[in-house]
């Protein structure tokens, strides 16, 4: 087996412990910044539903800086994202290149687009049941998180879904510019030095990671409908 592997995948079989580095930094990539990019993904998405003009704590400021935020966010490249946060990157990790490095760009570029996933599940909820639920005596709160977050939890979960899958383009872009990752490693060898057996590999893991990732969000998804 490992002779016929080594003859159709030669360069990959010379340096399996590069290849295996390099889908660590991509996991670590996407774990770290996806983490994060979930929490204030939720955050900002439950405050931009609540905030807004049929929301249960309207309050129009607070709805147009996070709105006006998000889309200019949303509209910057992230070839560019990693540039321009470069200061505030060193600031927070110490570095701008690494994968230490390409964290903050990845939150980033990932926090915005989650947000308006938030957004889009939050807003399918029946408003009947939030009237339903004011007229209980639910406090805005106990609306969020009884109705909101409860009753969107097929939609949150696809969003997690369409965001992590977004993710692993973004972790081979980071890579690209130094990031580390399989981007770096795809880059490195197969564009730079014509490996070719190192850019299709790397293609297959990514579409194995892709797989399972929608994989289980749909098993997920399955099990969260009522």
């Amino acid at each position: 087996m490992q002779g016929f592997l080594e003859k159709i995948i030669p360069n990959i079989m010379s340096k399996p412990g590069e290849l295996f580095t390099s889908l660590g930094q991509t996991l670590q990539m996407m774990l770290v910044s996806g983490s994060i990019s979930l929490v204030f993904g939720i955050i900002f998405g439950v405050i931009i539903t609540v905030t807004s003009e049929n929301g249960v704590l309207r309050n129009k400021v607070v709805f147009n800086i996070l709105d006006k935020a998000i889309n200019i966010l949303r509209s910057v490249p992230f070839v560019i994202m990693i540039a321009w946060v470069i200061p505030l990157t060193r600031a927070i990790v110490g570095t701008a290149i690494g994968t230490k490095g390409a964290i903050p760009p990845l939150v980033f570029g990932t926090v915005p687009f989650f947000t308006r996933q938030i957004e889009s599940a939050l807003a399918e909820v029946d408003h009947g049941l939030i009237e339903a639920a004011e007229s209980m005596g639910s406090s805005p709160w106990e609306i969020v998180f009884r109705v909101y977050l409860k009753e969107s939890l097929p939609g949150i979960i696809r969003g997690v879904q369409i965001t992590f899958v977004s993710l692993v383009g973004l972790t081979a872009m980071a890579g690209a510019v130094g990031g580390g990752g399989l981007g770096d490693f795809a880059i490195r060898y197969g564009h730079q030095r014509g490996q070719e057996d190192v850019t299709w590999v790397t293609v297959l893991i990514i579409l194995v990671m892709v797989s399972v990732i929608q994989g289980l969000g749909s098993w997920l998804i399955k099990k969260s409908t009522h």
